[in-house]
């Protein structure tokens, strides 16, 4: 951090507020820094744990490592906890670290133009804003994706994303349909099979499914946790260590180990725990295990098993008023869709309309598709840093702890400025074309790259991630290589 961050007044902007917008903020005033905002398209701060509130929403990585290092939390409930919690634990960081007095809430940045040494920024409201430094922290998982299915537009009952989820509809006496066999989907049938009148979800491809038992915590463990801090920092640093050990480093092939432990636990779960060979062969996926995102889940397949609860995997052909129609000619008759397709997960920073140095857009850069050197910095847009940016960690690590170490690694460049005559940094196209070649390469020896089609793949077949270990994650980012930056005033 700089030693004397007053010695220019420097303004910064966030975009997003939630994981990483919120660690900003915290950052941002460690360092000195309090001439901020912080603009949140929402009316609260919580990114993807607000505005996924979906039936048994959880996050699959462990709770003492799924939150901040500065901020720990001795009251989880699970090892794994649902959502809601996590939504509440962010909000009490913000309110802990007093970043509410920077927030406009239900404010979308619409425009950025990047002239005379500042970013000039509009709102969807008119307002206009500067600032020598914008941290986009807009999250991959927000934006969501529809299926492209006739008649989608035709349905008669209730129909929301999962993402967009109604409460308002009770659904005890309801037919309910999912589309979709992704993460969200594996935990909403866990939640409502059983509870509901009739379940189906469509399926178009299998997933394996890593068993993950979640204990509860007991109230005697998070006295403990409360009373000695470190107990927290040693379950953090256990659970640091398997996840990059092991899980990590296995997606990457520099564990080929682990990837076999992998591919032995999800066939076990399969095989041990659904009893009927013909649904059995309708959940075993025909890839290798962790191709795409690994699944975590205690309950699916006890789910999917409900006499109530059925598993579709003939094609869908199309949706009609009062339901979906598959290929076999079989109405399925539903009274509330569920669409669990996902995101949109190379949006980033748009819609916003970006504009750098010498004019050139955003959309002109990313014609092909998005990309940013070491996924943080974008060649012609100066001052201006990515929190899980395109092609960075997002497949196998904590986005906090990623969030978190390219933070530093901003302040870094902040601290350039800070003790020079120069006014902004931006990356060299030719350190992005290095790095994108040696990374592109690196993929290669993934498992993603194995025979699966998934969420990961750009428009190449190319993985959009980064395909070393955690470990050269935290070397690459130590320090900026400033030969790969222009500073001008």
């Amino acid at each position: 951090m700089s030693s004397n961050p007053q010695n220019k007044n420097l303004r910064f902007i966030i975009i997003g507020g939630g994981m990483a917008g919120i660690l900003s903020a915290v950052k941002l005033k460690e360092a000195g820094y309090t001439n901020f905002t912080l603009y949140e398209k929402a009316s609260s701060l919580g990114g993807t744990w607000r505005e996924n509130q979906y039936p048994g929403v959880a996050c699959d990585v462990p709770s003492h490592f799924y939150c901040y290092s500065f901020a720990p939390n001795p009251d989880w409930s699970y090892n794994c906890s649902p959502g809601a919690e996590i939504y509440e634990y962010l909000q009490s960081v913000a309110d802990q670290f007093d970043v509410y007095p920077h927030v406009k809430f239900d404010t979308e940045i619409a425009s950025m133009v990047f002239r005379n040494s500042r970013w000039h920024l509009k709102t969807n409201q008119g307002h206009l804003d500067e600032a020598d430094f914008v941290i986009g922290a807009t999250g991959v998982l927000h934006r969501p994706s529809y299926p492209d299915i006739p008649g989608i537009d035709s349905f008669e009952g209730t129909m929301f994303h999962t993402s967009r989820w109604n409460h308002s509809v009770p659904l005890e006496d309801k037919r309910i349909g999912i589309i979709g066999t992704g993460s969200t989907s594996i935990q909403i049938v866990g939640a409502l099979s059983g509870k509901v009148k009739k379940l189906e979800q469509f399926q178009r491809t299998p997933q394996w499914i890593m068993p993950r038992p979640n204990p509860a915590y007991t109230e005697q463990e998070k006295l403990n946790f409360r009373e000695n801090p470190a107990l927290l920092d040693a379950i953090r640093a256990e659970n640091v260590a398997i996840s990059e050990g092991g899980f990590s480093s296995a997606v990457v092939g520099e564990n080929p180990e682990a990837l076999a432990m992998i591919a032995q636990l999800t066939l076990e779960n399969l095989e041990q725990n659904v009893t009927d060979p013909v649904l059995r062969e309708k959940l075993r996926p025909d890839y290798q295990a962790a191709c795409k995102r690994l699944i975590m889940s205690h309950n699916y397949y006890d789910a999917i098993q409900h006499r109530n609860t059925e598993l579709v995997t003939e094609s869908i052909t199309g949706i009609e008023p009062e339901g979906i129609r598959t290929a076999d000619g079989k109405l399925h008759k539903l009274d509330v869709l569920v669409i669990s397709t996902g995101f949109q997960v190379d949006q980033f920073l748009r819609p916003i309309e970006v504009t750098g140095n010498n004019g050139v857009t955003l959309e002109e850069a990313w014609k092909a598709r998005p990309s940013a050197y070491l996924s943080v910095a974008i060649p012609e847009f100066p001052n201006l840093i990515l929190l899980n940016g395109p092609n960075g960690p997002v497949g196998n690590f904590s986005l906090i702890d990623v969030a978190d170490i390219q933070f530093s690694y901003f302040m870094k460049l902040v601290d350039h400025i800070q003790q020079s005559d120069f006014t902004q940094f931006v990356a060299k196209q030719d350190a992005l074309d290095r790095t994108e070649t040696d990374r592109v390469e690196a993929t290669k020896k993934t498992v993603w790259v194995s025979g699966c089609d998934s969420w990961y793949l750009d428009d190449r077949g190319v993985p959009a991630a980064w395909p070393w270990s955690m470990k050269h994650f935290r070397n690459t980012m130590a320090e900026p290589d400033m030969s790969d930056y222009e500073l001008a005033s």
